[in-house]
């Protein structure tokens, strides 16, 4: 059983080591730069919506405001002609005015406490893009000079042995005659 366990997490290994070989890093790192792209796009747009709806929140806000503060002179007018229900009714209007104005204070606040969350993961990733931009670099760039170092290592493994002891003996020819 436990020669069965061994052979199955070599093969395992074997597996992942040939997965990595396969993965092209600089392949890899140009699809993490994609998809960081897109989210910060969308994460733009997302804050963009933010920032509509919290000035739409603050301009219903100031009318709700508005109505309340008419509805105080309408139900002063109301109670001076001695005009009850109609001043129950600008009492309920007001109360649920009031109420109203409360949910859209709640709602602002988390409008304006997630679009500084947003903002913040916008920057976050997009820092976190510039690494990865700058992994990219490194990688292309070390791409590049491995051709050259392979060329000078395929140079070095053609040249015998027996050709460095006839170069060395014709060098020896050439000093002893100077």
């Amino acid at each position: 059983m436990a020669l069965i366990g061994r052979v199955a997490r070599l093969l395992r290994a074997d597996l992942h080591a040939l997965l990595d070989q396969l993965e092209e890093p600089e392949t890899l790192l140009r699809q993490a730069i994609r998809e960081m792209e897109e989210i910060i796009a969308t994460d733009r747009v997302r804050c963009k919506q933010l920032l509509r709806e919290q000035a739409l929140l603050e301009e219903r806000e100031q009318e709700v405001r508005q109505s309340l503060s008419s509805c105080e002179s309408e139900l002063d007018l109301c109670f001076e002609h001695g005009q009850e229900a109609l001043a129950r009714d600008l009492i309920r209007r007001r109360l649920e005015a009031a109420e109203l104005l409360k949910a859209m204070s709640a709602k602002h606040a988390s409008v304006v406490k997630s679009c500084g969350e947003l903002t913040a993961a916008i920057e976050q990733n997009h820092s976190r893009l510039a690494t990865i931009r700058q992994k990219a670099d490194l990688l292309a760039a070390e791409k590049f000079e491995e051709p050259a170092d392979d060329c000078r290592y395929s140079l070095d493994s053609r040249v015998l042995d027996q050709q460095v002891e006839l170069e060395l003996l014709r060098e020896k020819q050439k000093r002893g005659a100077a």
